[in-house]
């Protein structure tokens, strides 16, 4: 019988909380300011919604900056790198990816 699984996920959280499904895998990230991801990419699409905080994305298009409302859609492949200049709570939707 198909099942429904709930998650509750708040900014005093832990740093990273998942929610996988069978297509994807669902996450709430705490990112302290500070932090740097440096230039890196993915095998799978991934999706962003950016919750509260402040960061700038670097990608080949250029520099995107990431406030709070902020939606981005990454393509398999696409390079990017960050920089964190406040606390920042992201919700990440990485397709095709198992929980890890």
């Amino acid at each position: 019988m198909p099942s429904i699984h709930a998650a509750r996920w708040s900014a005093a959280g832990p740093p990273r909380s998942e929610l996988p499904g069978s297509g994807g895998v669902m996450r709430h990230i705490n990112i302290k300011a500070g932090h740097i991801a440096t230039r890196h990419h993915h095998a799978f699409e991934q999706f962003l919604y950016v919750v509260s905080g402040h960061a700038r994305l670097e990608c080949e298009q250029g520099t995107i900056p990431l406030e709070p409302g902020v939606v981005l859609r990454l393509e398999a492949g696409a390079w990017h790198s960050a920089e964190f200049m406040a606390d920042t709570i992201l919700i990440e939707m990485n397709m095709g990816q198992s929980a890890t």
